[in-house]
């Protein structure tokens, strides 16, 4: 007979996530130990094993989860009716907001790679390229001559842009004097402004 899961799995499973994802943050990736995760989570060393078998399994659990909630808000955010500046400001917005509260997962997603196995690392490349698909689709729209044959550059704006998101995390801090939604703004903008003159 099937073991059934228990009611909380997946509580207990996002708890394990969390505390992890902070461990890993704070002592980087070679140094955290399972130990120090399931003292953080404040579980059992045994029933940590039992959700995720092997530090690698956990890395890659963190940052598929993180990458799979990032894609969810893009696509509920986006909205193709709407002209292509607006619809790029609604998908700033989007990953600058569900960025908030999701700095250790994101530290994990950006240094934790190296540990892992190459087939996941497939898959975290997988998710990350959907992602990226989606912003260079609105970008192609509103600037059409960065795909082509010649010089193309869709994907090297599209990165700068991902650079200016990705990396918000050192330098910007809730409740100072620019909110999240000013920078998707002056993020935006900066884009905005800035492809329109590349030719």
């Amino acid at each position: 007979m099937a073991r059934t899961r228990a009611q909380d799995f997946e509580e207990k499973q996002r708890v394990i996530l969390d505390s992890a994802a902070q461990v890993f943050a704070e002592q980087g990736m070679e140094k955290a130990s399972m130990a120090q995760v399931a003292a953080r989570a404040q579980v059992s060393k045994a029933l940590l094993y039992h959700y995720y078998p092997s530090k690698d399994a956990l890395i890659f659990a963190i940052i598929t989860t993180h990458l799979e909630e990032l894609d969810a808000a893009i696509e509920a955010a986006d909205d193709p009716s709407l002209v292509p500046d607006q619809r790029l400001r609604r998908l700033v917005g989007a990953v600058l907001e569900s960025y908030r509260g999701a700095d250790n997962q994101h530290k994990v997603q950006l240094n934790a790679t190296t540990a892992l196995s190459d087939e996941q690392k497939a898959a975290i490349t997988a998710l990350e390229r959907d992602i990226v698909r989606r912003f260079s689709v609105v970008l192609d729209q509103i600037n059409p001559d960065l795909n082509s044959r010649e010089r193309p550059l869709l994907m090297p704006v599209t990165m700068s842009l991902f650079g200016m998101m990705n990396w918000v995390y050192m330098w910007f801090k809730d409740g100072g004097r620019i909110s999240r939604e000013d920078y998707a703004d002056v993020a935006t903008t900066l884009i905005l402004e800035g492809i329109k003159s590349v030719r």
